[in-house]
């Protein structure tokens, strides 16, 4: 009895600890310091959420930038999935993967001959990657542009508006927020995706 009593109230005292005081104080820090990141950093447009700033959405419609390929299943961009396809470099199923998709934005955009940006055709390590590179927003802009009637000049000048720098001016490369470009696209000539 000795041993079990100190035990048991160890055990209970921990558990109160890491099981109900630490994880309340984590939230009440999160819900004061970091309210729109600890509620998913949602994009709201007149009442409606949209989308998150942390989690790509597939874009098909030839009018819209598309993002990264997802690797998540059974739907793309699938939040309970995270995780990437897992294939090596040398794995034919990626090369095949890549093929289709290099063929798919070729067939979008039959007169664009530039070389595909690799973010284009592979997924991300989470496969949720709302981001694409610059490079990648480019590749897209005159396909864009043809097909909703916008000066070339003005659909980079949203890309260029759009790019987000390294964080912290040395972290990570810049990026561009595939889902918000698509929305400044729409609010450019009055365009609504399709719910």
């Amino acid at each position: 009895m000795k041993l079990i009593r100190p035990a048991v109230t160890l055990f209970a005292l921990l558990t109160l600890i890491t099981g109900v005081a630490y994880p309340l104080a984590v939230t009440a820090i999160a819900e004061v310091g970091f309210k729109d990141e600890a509620h998913g950093s949602l994009i709201v447009q007149d009442g409606r959420v949209l989308g998150s700033r942390l989690i790509g959405q597939s874009f098909t419609d030839p009018r819209y930038f598309w993002g990264r390929p997802s690797a998540t299943a059974p739907m793309a961009n699938n939040r309970a999935a995270s995780g990437g396809s897992n294939l090596g470099p040398s794995n034919p199923a990626l090369h095949d993967a890549v093929k289709a998709r290099v063929a798919a934005l070729r067939a979008a955009d039959p007169g664009n001959a530039a070389p595909v940006p690799v973010d284009l055709v592979t997924a991300s390590a989470s496969g949720l990657d709302p981001h694409i590179s610059p490079a990648a927003a480019i590749y897209q802009a005159s396909r864009i542009a043809r097909l909703r009637g916008l000066p070339l000049a003005r659909v980079e000048a949203l890309i260029a508006a759009h790019t987000e720098g390294r964080q912290f001016g040395i972290l990570g490369e810049p990026r561009v927020s595939v889902l918000e470009l698509n929305l400044a696209l729409d609010a450019a000539r009055g365009w609504h995706r399709a719910s």
